[in-house]
């Protein structure tokens, strides 16, 4: 295979070692998105188990979604300064571990702590396995292999509902969990065998300082986006709350990383024009997805009566087209021109969001399947070029960095996007198909604006630093 390849010149591993390498970020990669997204359909069943009220049993999701998000920031820059390796296998080792404890939780606080460590361990191996990709192969097949990556994660993002009503029909909510031990001890094996143990990049003190404040903005920025969703009183003052932590804690990072001598994220990246702008156009494609991921199953099931297992098979179109176009988009990427492919398939994708947008009041199952497909084949054609541009765009010793970066704009754009949902199915009560298709038309507005910073990036007045 072209992935495992040898040429004069090539940096990183041997082929046969860039495969166990692969096989062990890949593996760790798909249990990561599957158990932070398919845990949310069994969340009914797992309340009436437990005996807990919904806004008790919404943590078993909420606790691994924040605790992951505020430690983005913080294991890219340690990985940084002591090296991958012991940060990917201390990350997977936490996630599957805590994958048993969840299985064999008999409290809902039990369960709530162990989700809180299992996403600690996600975030660990999340945020830098583009890194660990872009250090183990040669920059001739970056896109390739981010290709693959970004495949997997967006396959296995529309995917995991679908998985997960399949395990709890025949099983119970415990096998969700169950189900990681064994490929999780597989990857461990795997990584602690090929991943190599290089010297740390960055030898300076860690910005302790500097994580406390990116793991206040990122919590606060989570529950400002979860608190939103909802319209009483005593929400909407939670709301103003997290809103000024969000907002004094922003003030409070971007001070410390302007004058630390090593801040835990070098705004120095951020001078590059071409990182900074794939930056802005995954934030703005993942708010359009996150929105719609959310308000789709809502038009399936409140206005057009599908079943739930009908509304998860309806998403199936979306990672097929991802799958038919992401490998290409990645070898494209390689040859011809990142920014192009990814504008190319944004455009694409805004073409499939209009056709979701302006579905009629009772379309076939076909007509449904099409547009999704349109849909998967834009993002997939955007995804994978859009994170090569990323990657390639900053200095090896910052990889790390920018990893973090692109796992954070996923989170949080996809956490924007539901927000944005929840905040329209609240003020439109029982109205479901007007608040599903303003929450379209968002949508679309918010992926034309992913495809303007795209764009911005084909100027020739837009040079590597700016």
């Amino acid at each position: 295979m072209t992935l495992f390849s040898n040429l004069p010149g090539d940096e990183g591993l041997p082929g046969h070692e860039r495969a166990r390498v692969m096989a062990a970020v890949m593996t760790t990669t798909l249990m990561g998105v599957f158990d932070g997204t398919m845990i949310n359909i069994a969340l009914p069943s797992m309340a009436r188990a437990m005996q807990v009220p919904a806004n008790v049993a919404v943590w078993f999701a909420n606790g691994y979604l924040l605790s992951a998000a505020m430690t983005l920031a913080i294991f890219a820059a340690l990985a940084a300064r002591v090296g991958y390796r012991p940060v990917f296998l201390a990350g997977l080792a936490t996630f599957t571990l805590t994958s048993l404890g969840c299985a064999l939780a008999a409290t809902p606080e039990m369960l709530t702590g162990m989700r809180i460590l299992q996403g600690i361990g996600g975030a660990a191996t999340l945020s830098i396995a583009p890194a660990i990709l872009r250090s183990v192969f040669p920059g001739r097949l970056l896109g390739r292999i981010l290709g693959l990556h970004a495949l997997l994660i967006a396959s296995s993002t529309a995917i995991a509902p679908v998985l997960g009503g399949t395990i709890l029909d025949a099983l119970s909510w415990q096998w969700l969990f169950a189900i990681n031990i064994v490929p999780g001890s597989i990857a461990l094996l795997l990584a602690w065998r090929a991943l190599p143990r290089e010297t740390a990049i960055d030898r300076s003190p860690f910005d302790a300082p500097g994580a406390m404040l990116s793991a206040a903005l990122l919590g606060s920025a989570i529950m400002l986006a979860d608190s939103l969703q909802r319209v009483t009183q005593d929400i909407n003052q939670a709301a103003t709350g997290w809103g000024l932590l969000t907002l004094v804690s922003a003030l409070a990072f971007i001070w410390r990383i302007r004058r630390a001598q090593s801040p835990i994220l070098p705004p120095v990246m951020f001078k590059n024009g071409r990182f900074t702008l794939a930056a802005l156009t995954s934030l703005a494609s993942f708010v359009s997805q996150g929105i719609t991921f959310v308000a789709l199953p809502f038009l399936f099931q409140s206005v057009y009566g599908y079943s739930p297992v009908v509304s998860a098979l309806l998403f199936t179109p979306w990672p097929i087209g991802i799958v038919l176009i992401a490998p290409h988009a990645g070898r494209w990427a390689d040859t011809i021109s990142a920014p192009l492919i990814s504008t190319i398939g944004l455009m694409i994708f805004v073409g499939g969001l209009i056709l979701l947008a302006t579905l009629p009041e009772s379309p076939s199952a076909w007509n449904i399947c099409l547009r999704s497909l349109v849909c998967g084949i834009g993002f997939g054609c955007f995804q994978s070029p859009n994170n090569r541009e990323m990657l390639s765009n900053v200095a090896r010793e910052y990889a790390s960095y920018a990893s973090g970066v692109l796992s954070i704009v996923r989170t949080f754009g996809q956490c924007l996007g539901a927000a944005a949902v929840g905040v329209l199915l609240a003020t439109t009560e029982s109205d479901h198909d007007r608040a599903v298709h303003f929450a379209l038309w968002i949508a679309v507005i918010a992926s034309t604006g992913s495809v303007l910073f795209s764009v911005s990036r084909l100027r020739p007045a837009v040079r590597a630093s700016v």
